[in-house]
Order: structure tokens, then sequence, then C-alpha cells
């Protein structure tokens, strides 16, 4: 069943002003683009509500420490539900929204997977470090073409890792190499505009334990 998204359900308060930044810049640039093809009616089409699980800790819970920087920096097993009818790629994007970048106007990447096969259902636990995977996906983070886990200092409070899944019914011809980190992330999700049909939002929490003595 085809439902609106209510992000408000999805993810905690703290994170909705990101999530809700990333759905109202795809759909204003959809609705922008010349020539963009429109639904009848002239009316958005709908975005399905779907489900992403990580394997390790419930959606609202703590990251555990291998997949943080100061553990193994592991990246996380992930598996979501249906998504839409037409589904060509996935897009997943984890980024750290306590942690803003560039005077506030973006958030520091954690990690940046795009076109993952339409076909999967899952990610998993340890994806190696590479620009281009096997199955055709793509991924940066910041810090390079790997995951980058949560490293939020043990100073001050948890920090919160919102990893947000879109399906497109289209791939995305955006290289992994070539551009910075951030420009390559402002491409993607340009790309992305007009062509999301379905999304998930789950969330992490993380800061660096106390050592002790201090």
């Amino acid at each position: 069943m085809m439902h609106i998204m209510n992000l408000e359900s999805l993810i905690p308060a703290r994170a909705l002003a990101a999530a809700i930044a990333v759905a109202l810049t795809t759909s204003l640039a959809s609705a922008q683009a010349p020539g963009a093809a429109r639904p009848a009616g002239n009316r958005p089409r709908p975005i399905q509500v779907m489900t992403l699980t990580p394997t390790d800790w419930k959606d609202g819970g703590v990251i555990p420490a291998k997949h943080a920087q100061p553990g193994r920096d592991v990246s996380p097993a992930l598996s979501w539900s249906a998504p839409p009818a037409g589904t060509a790629s996935f897009t997943l994007i984890v980024h750290d929204v306590d942690a803003p970048i560039g005077n506030g106007t973006d958030d520091l990447l954690h990690w940046m997977v795009w076109n993952i096969p339409g076909s999967a259902t899952s990610l998993p636990e340890g994806i190696p470090r590479g620009a281009e995977r096997e199955d055709g996906s793509r991924q940066i983070s910041a810090t390079g073409p790997n995951y980058r886990g949560p490293a939020a200092p043990s100073t001050g409070p948890m920090h919160h890792y919102v990893f947000e899944l879109f399906a497109l019914d289209t791939a995305i011809a955006v290289p992994a190499v070539g551009a910075s980190p951030p420009a390559t992330r402002a491409a993607v999700m340009a790309a992305m505009a007009g062509h999301i049909r379905g999304k998930a939002t789950a969330v992490g929490l993380y800061r660096r334990a106390t050592l002790a003595g201090q």
C-alpha cells in the first residue's frame, strides 16, 4: 500500500530538521526542474514509507562500538522492507545531524552508498573500502571511499546518526571519484530530485566512552 510519508513518526525530533530538509529539497527541485515529468493531475507522486532495520541496534538505540571510529570502524548490516514497484536503485545517506559543517549549511557525512541494485534488500556488515563495489554501487564519506564510524566526544551529549534509504526509479550517473565528498553528495542529491519513490529512516546514537581516570 502506498502512503504519504510521515517523517515525524520515523525519527526523533533532533533528527527531524535534517530529514525534512532533504525531503523538501528533492520535492522542490522536482517541481522546478524544466520539463520534469509529472503524474496525471499535475500532482507530485506519493513517497512510499519503507522500514530500515540495523542488525546490531534498535532504531533510536546506541550504535555498538565496533561500528564506531574508536572500535573497528565496521559498517553495520542493514536490511529494508519491500520497495515500491519500479525501483531501479537505492541510495543510502548516513550523517551526523549534531555535527554541522560549512557554517551550519550541511552536516558531517559518515557514509553515502548509491546505485545499490533495485533488487537488493540489505547491505552486509563490513563493506570494504573502495570507490565502486562489484554490484556497481559506489560509496564515499567525509574521509574517502569508505564507511566512517561515529566519533562523538565523551565530553558532550549523544549524537544522532541518521540513516536514510531512498528507493529511486533510476540509477545515478555520479562518479565516486573526481570531486570532493561534499560536492559528490550534493551531485547525488540533485540527481535524486524527482526520482524518489520510497524512503526509510533509522537513527543510532553514539558518544565515546569516558576513559578510566578522566
